[in-house]
């Protein structure tokens, strides 16, 4: 049986750090199948998790007084969350890991404690009926495990979502990297068109035009992809487009200030379009991040 560790090393580490960045992050899993964490007896608790790596270690490192058993299901690399959306965390799934472990010759109870966030697409009655083990949705966050494992039941604050400032951060880096293909494209295409002139090609002119337009371009990313999803409950409205505008309206104004003063309000107008346009589209990434909105809210953005 695999014993694993539930302390990170380097390698985890740049894993996370890798994951995070979207540089390897649709290929960041684990073998699925039963696994254990310290000397869990046959009363040791089953905890079920997703394949997705990054997953897998937010479990495994907050279980360092916990000897029991994870049992891992294929989710295809998916977080547990959007695999309970997409239909990869299943009952059918977690019954067929179940009877391919044979766990129910290594514990004498049977039951799974499975994460909450995966109740979107896990119906317990039908894992009941398909191996014969009974679910019971853990707690919301894996550091709070070990205290529901030894009373039994989550609190309040247990089953809580929440959305804080810190949680909202670790999503910025992931949404900037992976732009930096349309960002590369995007520059080259900026200096190649702004160089065009009466005199039928400007270097200087395709250098001083390009650069300004590449400047708009990040602080735009920054504006729609970073600023939003911080101050994210302090922006008015709730859709999320909208938000986007906003903050890509305040940053269109600092800009043209600082940078486009003395040029011609047509000049202004179309950065100034430009940057509210991109900041208010990568805005709507983060609908899939939150609860912050309902389903036909998003349809309708």
């Amino acid at each position: 049986m695999p014993r694993v560790a539930t302390s990170l090393c380097k390698r985890d580490t740049f894993g996370t750090i890798g994951a995070r960045t979207g540089f390897f992050r649709n290929d960041y899993k684990v073998t699925p199948g039963l696994y254990c964490v310290g000397t869990p007896g046959k009363d040791g608790p089953v905890l079920v998790t997703a394949n997705y790596k990054l997953s897998f270690d937010a479990l495994r490192k907050e279980l360092s007084n916990v000897d029991c058993w994870i049992l891992v299901v294929d989710t295809r690399g998916i977080n547990v969350w959007c695999a309970g959306g997409k239909g990869t965390f299943s009952a059918e799934e977690i019954a067929y890991q179940v009877k391919r472990a044979q766990l129910e010759k290594i514990v004498d109870h049977r039951q799974l404690v499975l994460p909450q966030l995966c109740a979107n697409g896990v119906a317990l009655k039908k894992v009941k009926n398909l191996c014969g083990f009974r679910g019971k949705f853990g707690p919301i966050k894996a550091a709070d495990l070990p205290d529901f494992i030894l009373t039994g039941e989550a609190t309040e604050k247990m089953r809580s979502v929440t959305f804080e400032m810190a949680e909202r951060a670790v999503l910025i880096p992931l949404e900037i990297c992976m732009l930096w293909k349309e960002l590369l494209g995007i520059t080259l295409f900026f200096f190649l068109i702004s160089g065009i002139s009466t005199d039928f090609y400007s270097i200087s002119q395709a250098l001083s035009r390009g650069t300004t337009l590449t400047a708009g371009t990040l602080l735009a990313v920054f504006s729609g992809a970073g600023v939003v999803p911080l101050l994210l409950p302090w922006i008015p409205v709730k859709q999320f487009w909208v938000k986007g505008a906003i903050t890509g309206s305040f940053t269109a104004i600092i800009f043209t200030a600082l940078k486009l003063l003395g040029q011609t309000p047509f000049d202004i107008l179309a950065i100034s379009l430009w940057i509210v346009s991109c900041s208010s589209y990568l805005a709507m990434n983060f609908t899939g991040s939150t609860v912050f909105n309902s389903l036909s809210g998003v349809e309708i953005e």
